[in-house]
This record gives C-alpha cells, structure tokens and sequence, in this order.
C-alpha cells in the first residue's frame, strides 16, 4: 500500500510541474495595447466632462418657449422623445452637445431657439470587476479611480489572483474593445505606480487566476477525488531544496 501511495505521488508531482511549467508560459493578453497608448493614459475622471447614459433623467428648458420644456428619463435604446422633432439620440453626448443639436433641429422650427439641458438625476458611470476578486460585477464611478482601488471597492483580491497580469478592456478609438495589462505587484510593492491608470466608464478590470490556482482547480477536478488518500491543498509549490 506504502508503495502505490509513493508510485502515486510521484506521478503527481511530475504532473503538476508540467502543469505549473504550461500555465506559466505566455501573456494573457496576446494583442496588447501599450500603457505608453494615448488610449490607456486618460485624465482621472473629474476632469473628464459628463456624458449622458441610459436612465439619466433629463430637463429641456426652453427660454422663450415654454410650452415645449420637457422633464424626461432617457430610454433604454438611448433615445428620448421631444415635441415637434421627434427622437432624438441622446447617449454618450455631454449636456452641452446635447444642447448644440437640439439647437439645430429646432431651428426650422422656432426663431431662434434658445436652449438649456440640464440632467436632473444620475444614473452615474461605471466600470465593472470581474474574476479573482471577493465581489465581482459593477463598481459606481463617481470620481477619480484606479485599477487598484476598483480592485479593493470590489473587496480586494482573492489568495489565488494573478497580480502581475491584471486585464483591462476599455473602448478604444471607434468604439473597438482594446486591452492591456498592468502589474499590480509593482503597485502593490511601491516600485511602479504608473501602472494602476485611472479608469474610465464602462472599463471591465479581469483578474486572472494565478497558475499555481488553476493547478490547484485542475488536481482537485481531475485528480484529488479520484484516489484512495488524501493531496494537500493547496498543492504546494515545487522546491529545489534536498534533505538528507
């Protein structure tokens, strides 16, 4: 018995250096967008000017024509429906664009049109947290925020995060996804701070798992319930230390 349970263990090792060896190898993210990219580099949210999202509710005030003000939600397509131009797309404008266009729509309509849009309540930007994280989904953007205090609004890492390649997917130049990745060890080690950018609305953070974790996820799936004795977990690193 002695002896299987030592042919066992063998087989295990040798296994799980070979996982550990193929996890480690390569990025994560194979077409990288460099953080040196004008994309990646953005202002911190509060010097970046409001844009209109889904459910914000808006106010359209006109000056010398009152009877056409209107007090109303943005739809779920992005739209919102006013008197004499019909519907008009109104996500991803800030209030002053927004005012800008109804200014040129209405023209035809009224002698100069004298327009004020203001948004009455927030719906507010966000960004969202996936992954090795203790509370994954949307994080509020209410000010200026970095990948790493996204990463602790979302209750901070779990023991099997990968810190060193963390992914960040953002809309990039007409509205094409781009990702990188950024080392939140050299963060986190205070070696590196360029490296936790502020975030914009509607980026996803992606915390991978690290790879001895997937060793462990893969030895407990496909190995650990299968034999007659009990594997540590986690599986512990290999070590190059001999005793005698």
């Amino acid at each position: 018995m002695m002896h299987f349970r030592g042919i066992m263990m063998c087989v295990m090792v040798v296994c799980v250096l070979l996982i550990i060896n193929g996890c480690a190898m390569g990025p994560v993210v194979k077409n990288r967008t460099p953080l040196t990219d004008t994309q990646m580099q953005v202002p911190p949210i509060s010097q970046i000017d409001y844009r209109i999202t889904v459910g914000d509710e808006l106010d359209i005030k006109f000056h010398y024509n009152p009877e056409l003000n209107e007090k109303l939600p943005v739809r779920p397509d992005g739209r919102i429906a006013l008197q004499l131009v019909s519907e008009v797309t109104v996500v991803g404008l800030t209030p002053l664009e927004l005012r800008d266009l109804l200014i040129k729509k209405y023209a035809s309509e009224i002698n100069k049109p004298e327009i004020t849009v203001i948004v009455r309540s927030f719906i507010g930007s966000r960004i969202f947290v996936d992954g090795e994280v203790n509370r994954v989904g949307p994080v509020p953007l209410l000010g200026p925020m970095t990948i790493l205090q996204s990463v602790n609004f979302a209750g901070g890492l779990r023991e099997s995060a990968r810190t060193n390649e963390v992914i960040l997917i953002r809309q990039g130049k007409d509205n094409k996804p781009i990702a990188t990745t950024v080392n939140l060890e050299k963060v986190l080690d205070g070696t590196d701070f360029s490296q936790d950018i502020y975030l914009k609305p509607y980026d996803i953070v992606f915390i991978p798992r690290s790879p001895i974790a997937n060793v462990d996820l893969w030895v407990d799936q496909y190995i650990r319930r299968l034999l007659p004795f009990a594997l540590p977990s986690p599986v512990p690193s290999p070590t190059t230390s001999v005793t005698y």
